[in-house]
């Protein structure tokens, strides 16, 4: 018999049904002690939380996430809101003795998260932040690889990813669907919400960042809020491309826009080592390419690692190899993971801790935008 920790569930969005899907599939595949149970689902709206909570097999509705977390029955809350409301939620699930998996990224800012850690630790709950490219298993491959020293010494690490969707002066701010517009909600523009990932992704491959320079822009400067009806000023970032340092003396470029015509979401990475050098790209997320220099001369270059094999990181979990899996099996991965985690009485990452690190690289990122210098990052 399985031990069912019973989720509760805030917001409905986008996030909410990757992870609402993650839960009802990992016991399919993967083979765990515990067993997660769709207790309950949280958000303002009653009527459309009532309606996802039937699609997704909830058993009940709450419409203030405060009763949701003050509930007894309740073992896991998963915070799925915007970024402004992640420290309270979490603050008050930690006082709670509630487990927290919690959206990306972290908080606002690196002041928030500390206070987050702190209270996390202190009420010693397991927690997790959805960093789920980590989960991918060409992405996991790749930090393998690293790690067995393959590449050996680092050189340059690279990172982008791309969007095209906010191109549109008309678009408007704020609100349920666009609240990625309004820094009020958001915290920040394209590096909370996309390079956060590619940071998480590059200390996690290759450590901590050191040092950033960094050029930020809003090319829209006014959008209707559609929460006032008025026009305001936009106070995100729309772009920002960044130089870092890593600690480990490797250089980095890593870059992101939400005005890249023709992008949707285009997320790439390479790394340059000493002996071998590796890429991967989110639209062939199931293929690693990797060259490594000391093959026979007469055969070397760049080949492509279809990851579906059994050897290969998650895969022996689900088909036959050579049937490649997509991007909601990340956070498969991830719950699967975290429930490990609990078994082994060993956090799995991110935790709290681990995410507070790319808040204060974000952070650096930010001020950087700003001045216009070099930034230490704290």
């Amino acid at each position: 018999m399985k031990n069912t920790l019973n989720v509760g569930m805030i917001g409905y969005g986008f996030m909410a049904r990757a992870h609402s899907n993650a839960y009802r599939k990992v016991n399919n595949f993967f083979d765990l002690e515990y067993r997660p149970v769709l207790k309950a689902v949280c958000a303002r709206d009653a009527a459309k939380v009532k309606t996802f909570a039937e699609t997704w097999g909830y058993e009940s509705v709450e419409t203030d996430w405060r009763k949701l977390v003050e509930r007894k029955d309740l073992d896991v809350i998963d915070v799925c809101t915007p970024n402004n409301l992640h420290r309270e939620i979490a603050l008050a699930a930690a006082a709670a003795g509630k487990m927290i998996l919690c959206e990306k990224p972290l908080a606002m800012n690196s002041q928030e998260g500390a206070e987050m850690v702190t209270a996390i630790e202190k009420a010693g709950v397991a927690n997790m932040v959805w960093y789920n490219y980590r989960r991918v298993p060409a992405v996991t491959l790749a930090q393998r690889l690293v790690e067995e020293g393959r590449l050996g010494r680092i050189f340059h690490y690279r990172a982008v990813f791309l969007q095209d969707w906010t191109i549109s002066a008309d678009l408007p701010q704020g609100g349920t669907a666009l609240w990625r517009l309004d820094v009020a909600a958001a915290g920040s523009g394209v590096t909370g919400d996309l390079l956060a990932h590619c940071i998480d992704t590059a200390i996690w491959i290759n450590g901590g960042i050191a040092r950033v320079t960094a050029m930020t822009e809003t090319f829209v400067k006014e959008r209707k809020h559609n929460l006032t009806g008025k026009v305001e000023p936009v106070g995100i970032d729309d772009a920002c491309a960044f130089l870092a340092r890593f600690k480990n003396g490797s250089l980095a470029t890593f870059e992101s826009t939400r005005y890249a015509r023709g992008h949707k979401a285009l997320y790439t990475f390479e790394i340059n080592g000493e002996k071998a050098s590796i890429q991967w790209d989110l639209h062939d997320l199931h293929r690693l390419s990797y060259f490594d220099h000391r093959d026979d001369g007469r055969l070397r270059g760049w080949r492509s690692i279809h990851v579906t094999d059994g050897e290969h990181p998650y895969m022996s979990k689900w088909w036959v190899p050579g049937l490649q899996i997509g991007y909601e099996h990340s956070f498969v991965h991830q719950v699967a993971d975290f429930f490990e985690g609990l078994t082994r009485n060993r956090p799995a990452s991110p935790t709290f801790r681990d995410a507070q690190e790319t808040q204060k690289v974000c952070d650096a990122v930010l001020q950087s935008g700003r001045t216009g210098q070099w930034v230490e990052v704290e």
